[in-house]
C-alpha cells in the first residue's frame, strides 16, 4: 500500500523525494536544491513557497527582513521571485545549525544570491528596521505575530505574516469571542490593529493541506513605499 505524500509532514526532504520535483519550473528547481541539502523539513518548503508567492503578488522590492526565519528559506525565495530586492536578512536568535547548508544549496543553483543573504542572531525586538523594508515571518507562533506586526508598524514597513499557535490566554480577542472561535478572533483583531495604523490590509490563505494554521495577513501603509 502506497503512503500518501503529505505536504504537511515535518520529516526531512531526502533524495527519495527528488522525483517529486522533475520540471524546470522555479518551485521544482528550489525543491531539488533543498533536497540536496538533506536537512529541510518538508512542510517548510511548501509553506515558504506559498507564502512567498502571495507576498510577491502584492509587494515588490525593498530589503527583506525575515523575522524568526529559521533556515531563511522564505527570504531567499522572495529574492528569487523578485530580484529588485537588494538583500535578505534572516533575524533569528536560534537559527538551525543547518541553515548554511540550505543557503549554500540555493547559491549553487542561483549564484546571484551569493553575498545577498545574511543571518543575524540578535534579538527580534531590537533589530533595526526601515520604512522601505519588507518584513515577513512564516509560521509566527503565538505572540511572535504581534511582535512582527508591532515592529513593522513602528517604522511604517510593509508586512506579511502567517500566524500560528494562537495563545488564547494572552491574545486579544476583543468583543468577537462570542461569535467566532478564539484564534480567528485574535487574527481579526490583528487586522483591525493594522487598519488603526492606516494600513491597507489583505487577508488570504495558503492551502490547508500544508497547515491548518493557514491564514496569511498582509499589510502596507496607505502611502507610497520610500
Amino acid at each position: 500500500m502506497t503512503t500518501k505524500f503529505s505536504k504537511a509532514a515535518r520529516g526531512r526532504l531526502t533524495d527519495k523525494d527528488l522525483r517529486r520535483f522533475p520540471s524546470e519550473r522555479l518551485f521544482d528547481r528550489i525543491g531539488r536544491a533543498v533536497v540536496s541539502a538533506g536537512c529541510l523539513p518538508r512542510r517548510e518548503l511548501y509553506e515558504a513557497w506559498e507564502v512567498a508567492r502571495r507576498v510577491r503578488r502584492r509587494f515588490r522590492g525593498g530589503r527583506i527582513v525575515d523575522l524568526a526565519g529559521g533556515h531563511g528559506l522564505l527570504g531567499q525565495i522572495l529574492l528569487l521571485l523578485d530580484d529588485t530586492s537588494p538583500e535578505a536578512v534572516v533575524v533569528d536568535p536560534a537559527a538551525p545549525k543547518s541553515a548554511p547548508r540550505v543557503q549554500q544549496a540555493l547559491v549553487s543553483v542561483w549564484p546571484r544570491l551569493r553575498g545577498r543573504v545574511s543571518f543575524e542572531p540578535g534579538d527580534l525586538a531590537s533589530f533595526q528596521l526601515m520604512a522601505s523594508d519588507l518584513v515577513v515571518s512564516c509560521h509566527a507562533c503565538g505572540r511572535l505575530t504581534d511582535l512582527v506586526l508591532d515592529r513593522a508598524t513602528d517604522v511604517g514597513a510593509r508586512v506579511g505574516v502567517l500566524p500560528c499557535c494562537h495563545h488564547l490566554e494572552s491574545g486579544a480577542t476583543g468583543s468577537l469571542g462570542g461569535w467566532v472561535d478564539g484564534p480567528l478572533a485574535i487574527d481579526i483583531e490583528r487586522v483591525m490593529r493594522l487598519q488603526r495604523f492606516d494600513y491597507r490590509v489583505w487577508t488570504q490563505t495558503i492551502p490547508d493541506e500544508i497547515t491548518k494554521k493557514n491564514r496569511l495577513l498582509l499589510g502596507a501603509p496607505d502611502r507610497p513605499v520610500p
